[in-house]
């Protein structure tokens, strides 16, 4: 218990860091690209405002300083113009290297009648373009993007390992610390089992007592109502008891001897034992059981945990109802699936998480003539489940309500 709830604090501060990391990088790195994207729209536009050119006189660009020539080779880019017919008049190639002339005008006739701007990819390299007209002549201009966009995943590169850093570092404390910052939870946890066993071996004396007290009675004069309603009440309270300390001690993580257990013939056993007392109170037991599946699980604990699911199937059944239980393979071979199930008109809008709670009662009158139970079996199931890696889940459908568990097979 005490475990789960460190890793669980761990994981859910962990990933609320993961998520603040995620905001911060993902805005560095969107505002990153949103201002190189916004200089190369700029160079760009004064680029075919200049006729594919930026003179020292032009408006410096947002956030750059005075205009100088020695700025504008920071960009590598061509142009080329053309007139009304469609010929060739200026090629400006002065500030790109790797492109010979020929490619120029070929890659220039190429998207002179695509759309005014977007991107280019030629020779492994990706260039914006933008396509402007100035009087009688039509320039399109195409601008390396490498350098400006090296820029945005530099960052990128730097803030994810900065990011991975300080999430694996502040995990790492966190693991170191985390069971000083829950100790007052491990303390109370703690406390609270060390109440319900001292309490439960507090009240089995005064229990004795009445119940000794009562048979005398009954052997002074006779066996009465009252004495019966007493005697029922004292065993009621006398399994009650039993089922907290147990609860308490299985939380605790008692050593348990987990073998490789033939889970058949433990339900097999268990069915059986229950099948005269369902066919009594006049409600039907359906098994189908796959022989001879294998599980690791501790045989009394196992057996404890199909007593709880059959016995709740059982008790919480309609008068007149049907109760499953099915154990087979599934998932080819892999693992096997144990299914309990019972007829249950009134479970279509319940809320079945719950049922996993201590004392949960769907009777929210508490009429005892109606719930045999405790609420406490599901609860003890559900840790039985974790114990032994399986995986538990229930569901409503057709007027039935389904226990379902996944167990590993062993071979």
């Amino acid at each position: 218990m005490i475990q789960k709830l460190r890793r669980k604090f761990i994981l859910i501060s962990t990933a609320a860091l993961l998520l603040v990391l995620t905001t911060v990088i993902g805005s560095l790195v969107g505002t990153t690209y949103y201002k190189a994207d916004q200089e190369v729209k700029a160079v760009l536009t004064t680029l075919v405002d200049h006729q594919g050119d930026i003179p020292t006189t032009a408006t410096p660009l947002k956030g750059q300083g005075k205009m100088n020539r020695e700025g504008i080779f920071q960009y590598r880019y061509f142009s080329v113009s053309f007139d009304q017919t469609g010929q060739i008049v200026k090629v400006n190639d002065n500030h790109i290297s790797t492109v010979e002339l020929e490619e120029i005008k070929a890659l220039a006739a190429q998207y002179r009648h695509r759309r005014g701007h977007g991107h280019a990819f030629y020779d492994g390299t990706t260039y914006a373009y933008r396509r402007g007209k100035q009087g009688k002549l039509t320039t399109i201009v195409f601008l390396d993007e490498t350098i400006l966009m090296a820029r945005v995943n530099q960052i990128f590169q730097s803030a994810i390992i900065l990011g991975l850093a300080s999430l694996a570092l502040y995990t790492l404390l966190l693991a170191l610390f985390s069971k000083r910052a829950i100790e007052p939870i491990i303390k109370a946890e703690r406390r609270q089992k060390e109440f319900i066993t001292n309490a439960s071996h507090e009240l089995k004396t005064p229990l004795a007592i009445i119940s000794a007290n009562n048979e005398m009675v009954e052997l002074l004069n006779g066996e009465s109502e009252w004495t019966q309603s007493n005697h029922q009440q004292i065993t009621r309270l006398t399994q009650l008891i039993n089922r907290l300390v147990a609860l308490a001690r299985l939380e605790e993580r008692p050593a348990m001897v987990i073998t490789k257990l033939d889970a058949s013939a433990v339900i097999q056993t268990v069915t059986t034992n229950f099948r005269t007392l369902i066919e009594q109170d006049h409600k039907t037991l359906v098994t189908k059981i796959s022989p001879e599946l294998h599980i690791k699980a501790d045989e009394g604990y196992f057996t404890e945990l199909v007593n709880i699911f059959v016995d709740n199937a059982a008790k919480y059944c309609d008068e007149g109802g049907t109760i499953k239980v099915l154990w087979r393979p599934t998932n080819k071979g892999r693992n096997a699936t144990l299914l309990v199930a019972n007829s249950y008109a009134a479970g279509e809008n319940v809320d079945y998480a719950k049922f996993f709670d201590r004392f949960y009662r769907n009777d929210t009158s508490h009429n005892q003539a109606k719930q045999a139970g405790f609420g406490i079996g599901l609860s003890m199931a559900q840790n039985l489940v974790e114990t032994f890696k399986g995986k538990l889940n229930v569901h409503y459908k057709d007027g039935m309500i389904y226990f379902v568990v996944k167990f590993k097979l062993e071979k």
